[in-house]
Order: structure tokens, then C-alpha cells, then sequence
């Protein structure tokens, strides 16, 4: 039986919008390129994901940014790796690429959530749509009148 896909949700600390995130991502996988690594996104995380293989079936994380779910990008794998203090903890391995979503209200949560694939956001399919282009502090209204 094969086995079925299911997201995480993280919170994307310090990022106030997808531009900042992307510019970050293009950054990390520059310097990953030069050292002779692959070209991927690495995010370490204290907790290694019990749902592992459903993770690697598909699954992607989806980034809360200024209090709503924008984003995701794709998860490769998930690798346990130790940090220069001895303590194992969960690499999740992704795409560089990031795909956004429509805008989805989210309350503030410590480490990570599963989400289930019927309850992630939708892709946005081209530039503009969503309200990509508005700014922040009214699409930021919209979601809290539940306009969005």
C-alpha cells in the first residue's frame, strides 16, 4: 500500500515576508554551490518528525509569515544530525524553490504541526494573485475581518 503524504507548519522566525525568506533561501544554497554541496534548503529543528516516510512521500512545510500561512517548499528528506553540543536533532532537507500559497490566517504555535494535505492552503498560480501585491498591513486587515 503505498503511503500518503501529509505537510508540516513551522513558523518562519525573523521573516517579515516571502522576499525576505527567498533572498535568505538564495543565500544558503549560493554557499552550499560554492562549498560543492547540493543546491537545497536546510532547516534543523529540535524533534525529528515520527511521520517520516509520510513527510518524504510528497509532503512539503509550510511557512507561517506574519501571522499567516504564505509559502511552502517541498521536503526532500529528513536526516538526523548532531549539533557541535552532542544533541541530535532532525535536518529537514528542501527544494530551494518556494511556492506561495493563499494567504492563511495562523496563530503564533512553538516547533512544528503536521498539516493535513485537505486543510494546506492552495498554490498560487501567478504573480498578483492572493493580493501578493498589496501591502502588508492591508492584507494583514483583510485576513482579520475575514475578508481574505
Amino acid at each position: 500500500m503505498p503511503v500518503m503524504a501529509i505537510h508540516l507548519i513551522k513558523l518562519c522566525v525573523g521573516v517579515k515576508e516571502v522576499d525576505q525568506l527567498e533572498a535568505s533561501i538564495r543565500r544558503e544554497t549560493a554557499a552550499r554551490c560554492a562549498a560543492g554541496e547540493p543546491e537545497v534548503m536546510m532547516h534543523v529543528t529540535r524533534m525529528m518528525p515520527s511521520r517520516k516516510d509520510e513527510l518524504e512521500a510528497g509532503g512539503s512545510l509550510y511557512w507561517v509569515i506574519n501571522g499567516a500561512v504564505q509559502c511552502r517548499s517541498e521536503i526532500i528528506a529528513l536526516e538526523q544530525v548532531q549539533g557541535e553540543d552532542g544533541i541530535k536533532r532532525c535536518a529537514i532537507i528542501m527544494a530551494p524553490d518556494v511556492v506561495r500559497t493563499s494567504p492563511s490566517p495562523k496563530r503564533p504555535f512553538q516547533g512544528w504541526r503536521y498539516l493535513k494535505p485537505e486543510d494546506a492552503p492552495r498554490d498560487l498560480s501567478g504573480p498578483g494573485e492572493g493580493g501578493a501585491g498589496l501591502p502588508d498591513d492591508l492584507r494583514a486587515r483583510l485576513m482579520e475581518i475575514g475578508a481574505w
